[in-house]
């Protein structure tokens, strides 16, 4: 039999987490984490993380990982997380399960990245810094006379994907995009990627209804504590993004936990046109099973 990797996608609330667990149990396979968020140990509330009993009802891997002030990217989660499952099917798995909902983790476990070059975490900071005091619009603009081609490829309103391309740019000389080989690594044995899809008022309910629970469980404590790091791009997140801004006074609690629904039906939705141009996801409803 085919060693297969089973990768659970979908957007945020739709039920990845007890559908993979459920799916891991099937089969016999730990829960392979492919979520750029929940990787990290201080983050629990905001991510959505797996809760005690479901990290106890399977082996969970990449989940609450990796220190905040790590500089954890997707090229690292690729080798790390190809050195596990490579180790899993050695072990004597036939079947795995991965599950999570950043795109970018996803893609660079199926396919691999290009070679991008290191820059110095000074120059990342700056342009944050320029992302806080003037705007996303002014980098934009930026990359505009660097590299026209990213910034008619990229989605502009991403202040992160607009940094990466600008910071490249700046530290190289060279356009980011030149560094773009779009050759994929061939993998060693069969991905199937099972997206998982409710209907659309009944996920923004879910999310809506999240996000009161994440603030009953006291996400604004765990964002408040945060605060020395509010400028790390693993925070800049939906969330503790809403949080620090009403920390700062700019908006009041009301206010603040409208945004926090409506940035995350609006990042569900980045997600599913996102992965609705994929030709090679098998979409399934949510509550439903392989």
């Amino acid at each position: 039999m085919p060693r297969r990797l089973e990768i659970i996608l979908g957007p945020t609330a739709v039920g990845k987490t007890g559908f993979a667990i459920r799916r891991a149990l099937e089969v016999g396979s730990p829960v392979i984490s492919c979520d750029s968020r929940q990787i990290y140990q201080e983050l629990k509330i905001g991510t959505a993380a797996p809760s005690e009993e479901e990290l106890a009802a399977v082996k969970h891997y990449f989940i609450r990982s990796v220190p905040i002030t790590r500089n954890y990217t997707a090229g690292i989660y690729e080798v790390e997380a190809m050195d596990l499952v490579n180790r899993l099917f050695a072990e004597g798995h036939e079947t795995l399960v991965m599950c999570g909902g950043s795109m970018l983790y996803i893609n660079a476990f199926c396919y691999g990245l290009d070679d991008f070059p290191e820059v110095p975490l000074q120059l990342r900071r700056h342009l944050m810094d320029c992302l806080q005091s003037e705007g996303v619009e002014v980098l934009a603009q930026q990359l505009k006379e660097l590299d026209p081609v990213s910034y008619e490829e990229l989605d502009l309103s991403n202040g992160q994907r607009v940094i990466r391309a600008l910071e490249v740019s700046m530290y190289t000389g060279q356009p980011f995009s030149s560094f773009k080989t779009r050759r994929f690594k061939e993998r060693e044995f069969e991905i199937v990627k099972v997206g998982l899809e409710r209907p659309r008022e009944q996920l923004y309910e879910r999310i809506n209804a999240r996000v009161l629970q994440m603030v009953e469980d006291g996400l604004e404590a765990e964002a408040r504590s945060m605060l020395p790091y509010r400028d790390l791009p693993a925070l800049q997140t939906v969330g503790y993004r809403e949080f620090f801004e009403y920390f700062d006074g700019k908006y009041d609690w009301e206010t603040t936990i409208r945004h926090i629904q409506a940035d995350t039906r609006h990042y569900a939705k980045r997600q599913l046109t996102w992965w609705r141009r994929a030709s090679d996801i098998q979409w399934l409803p949510a509550d439903s099973s392989l």
